[in-house]
């Protein structure tokens, strides 16, 4: 299946969760802990359901054991950052800042054996520029004091994810790599929860959360498989479902400052750009 037409279905799935996950933190009022659990814990589940639809590996090697603990470190930290991030940042802003991964997937990349192109390292320098006006169209509003040390190790979490994936995929597929990890961290995250009174309190936000879960899946699959082409790619995702998100705000006529329109249009040209080059 053509890149492309990978990275369209990722950002569909995606971009339905970005608007549940903002729901679940800023609305469900969920703590970190309470939406991790329920994330991996339906997660893993759904994934369960694909293996027999999968090419699956998995041997028996030391490699296989720590890409499962690398991955399920990430995405506590991915899950856990979030939920704190998304309180002050709306999804759209937060979508800006995970250009900064950009680079480092680039660069990557390039030490996995891809060409180095000048020409779309201006790409991702125009869409990363598009970005920061993006981020600092909000700035007034957000209080990044509180938020920089989850911000910056959500993005870590972001880039380290594709990073193991790809690294790894010798020793275990991306779903054996990824399923165990939803595992232990829904183990983890199991006494820090009262998963009976959670239900009974907020009944309503533990099915939205839940049921999003299963495009989230499909999605973390499909991006996987981008992963396996192009680790650039991978970050590309995140972008344009800041695009989409943009989108929809014009559709339901959102307001948008002079900065925030002028970077969303830069990263359009950025991102279309890098793919037609």
């Amino acid at each position: 299946m053509n890149v492309v037409i990978l990275m369209l279905a990722v950002t569909a799935c995606y971009t339905i969760c970005s608007l549940n996950d903002k729901y679940a933190a800023a609305k469900a009022n969920f703590s970190g802990d309470e939406f991790t659990f329920l994330m991996c814990s339906s997660m893993s589940v759904f994934l369960a359901l694909s293996l027999p639809f999968q090419n699956l590996s998995f041997s028996l090697t030391w490699q296989s054991f720590l890409a499962v603990l690398l991955v399920a470190m990430c995405k506590m930290l991915e899950f856990q950052m979030s939920a704190r991030v998304l309180k002050q940042l709306s999804a759209f802003e937060l979508k800006a800042w995970l250009g900064i991964t950009l680079f480092a997937s680039y660069f990557t990349d390039i030490l996995f054996g891809s060409e180095l192109s000048v020409f779309k390292l201006i790409c991702i320098f125009a869409t990363a520029a598009g970005l920061v006006f993006i981020a600092r169209s909000s700035k007034g509003g957000v209080n990044y004091k509180q938020i920089i040390l989850p911000l910056v190790l959500y993005l870590v979490s972001k880039y380290g994810y594709g990073l193991i994936i790809r690294s790894f995929s010798p020793y275990a597929s991306s779903t054996m790599q990824l399923l165990p990890a939803m595992v232990i961290i829904s183990l983890i995250m199991l006494p820090r929860v009262h998963i009976r009174e959670l239900i009974k309190n907020n009944r309503s936000g533990v099915v939205k959360v839940v049921l999003a879960r299963i495009p989230n899946t499909l999605g973390m699959l499909l991006e996987n498989a981008v992963i396996s082409i192009s680790l650039a790619n991978y970050s590309f995702i995140q972008p344009m479902i800041l695009v989409t998100l943009f989108v929809i705000g014009l559709i339901r006529r959102e307001k948008r400052s002079r900065l925030n329109l002028i970077g969303s249009i830069i990263c359009i040209v950025g991102i279309v750009a890098f793919q037609l080059a």
